[in-house]
């Protein structure tokens, strides 16, 4: 008798390393209760959506995306999960056969199982097709915030965070799994308290508990980075990369906007960690357009993005979100000025990009090298702890294995070096 084969599933993530770590969550368990994980352009048999709401962008592509599912594979089973589907179920219910908002994503396997006509997995436990090298682990949840522009508060409404304890397991066994790098993720996680932990001691904790070789932290707060927090880099397995959202070098702008820090908060911890850590890549989000931003604004957050050395910048154009404040706000931005504001803020961030790893010819970094860029190509891609895109070709595999590259010039996409 035929073994019976494993019902493919395939998952299509947007948005933010939360969303990608619940992704990666969701794939194991698939794995363990026997479905065979595929790529979101494949055929399967099961189609899940995990949707972002935080641009009208995001919601457009979340929407193209489940259209093309139904047309791969009429007869599928097609779900969609996540913040898209807890905003607005009723936008995602003509295109899906199932609408999971955020409470109820991470039972999605088991409420697969109780659908009357649903799909089941075989029962023997599979190995996720995953090839990632680094793990993403979240550490906490929710955010109670309320930025002007922001619908997380709406979506993720429920702060938690996870014990240490918990955590210190998780990476564990990501390291069982032949993980080399970790990547702590959350909503905020700068705001990181469990039993009177707070993040630098989960930091601390985890570099002492556990052998994993990279640790990476995905975004933080200006007011959040202290001489403190920093003395950790002197771990050489904590990466030197600060994810730092401005959103705009314009006080007035911030103080619309409902954040909690000003330009002058913002320069003081990107020159500390400049001090403190002269390798360090400071990344950041910028966006324009925000209600009321005159050109005076907008070229105040130039002049910070020019001044400030980013490694990279992800530049955005504002976008009202249903129920949020900035949606009602007067004095909105005409597109042709977000286009225009975009582009040029664009230029900047290719120019930042460019002469942040000019800094680095010549030099030999470690690099976790993740995949071959095409089958037999012998070109691999991996990163750097100061999250520099590398390239070297190579006659032997290298995917998870950290190896020095002497980096000896600039490509479009990043950096290509030497095996040393």
């Amino acid at each position: 008798m035929p073994r019976k084969r494993n019902p493919r599933v395939a998952i299509y993530t947007l948005g933010c390393k939360l969303n990608q770590a619940e992704t990666e969550s969701l794939t194991t368990q698939l794995c363990q209760a026997g479905y065979q994980p595929v790529p979101p352009q494949e055929p399967a048999d099961i189609y899940i959506a995990n949707t972002c709401t935080i641009t009208h962008i995001a919601d457009r592509k979340s929407r193209h995306w489940l259209r093309l599912a139904r047309r791969r594979n009429p007869d599928a089973l097609v779900i969609a999960a996540g913040c898209y589907a807890h905003r607005a179920p009723g936008e995602l219910a003509p295109l899906a056969d199932l609408v999971l908002d955020n409470a109820r994503k991470g039972r999605l396997v088991e409420i697969i199982k109780e659908l009357p006509s649903a799909i089941a997995g075989t029962g023997q436990p599979l190995h996720s097709h995953n090839a990632r090298t680094r793990s993403l682990v979240k550490v906490q949840d929710g955010c109670t915030s309320r930025c002007a522009y922001c619908i997380v508060p709406q979506v993720r409404a429920v702060e938690f965070c996870f014990p240490a304890p918990e955590i210190i397991a998780t990476i564990k066994e990501k390291i069982a799994l032949g993980y080399r790098e970790v990547v702590l993720t959350g909503t905020k996680i700068g705001g990181y308290k469990d039993n009177g932990i707070d993040l630098a001691t989960l930091v601390e904790r985890i570099l002492a508990s556990t052998a994993i070789e990279r640790l990476r932290l995905s975004s933080l707060q200006p007011r959040e980075i202290s001489p403190a927090l920093l003395a950790l880099w002197q771990d050489g397995r904590l990466c030197p990369h600060f994810h730092l959202a401005l959103q705009s070098g314009s006080d007035a702008i911030l103080r619309r906007m409902r954040r909690r820090y000003s330009r002058d908060d913002y320069q003081q911890a990107i020159s500390l960690i400049a001090r403190k850590i002269p390798q360090a890549a400071i990344t950041t989000d910028i966006m324009v357009g925000f209600p009321g931003e005159s050109e005076r604004d907008f070229e105040q957050s130039y002049r910070l993005c020019r001044e400030s050395g980013f490694a990279s910048i992800h530049v955005f154009p504002f976008s009202p979100r249903p129920g949020t404040e900035a949606a009602a706000m007067p004095r909105q931005v005409s597109d042709t000025v977000k286009r225009e504001r975009t582009t040029k803020m664009l230029e900047l961030a290719q120019n930042c990009r460019q002469s942040f790893q000019q800094r680095f010819l010549g030099q030999t970094l470690p690099v976790l090298w993740e995949k071959e860029t095409s089958p037999g190509s012998g070109i691999y891609s991996g990163l750097t702890p100061n999250y520099i895109r590398v390239f070297t070709t190579s006659e032997r595999p290298l995917s998870n294995e950290i190896l020095p590259l002497r980096l000896t010039g600039l490509t479009p996409e990043g950096m290509q070096g030497e095996l040393v």
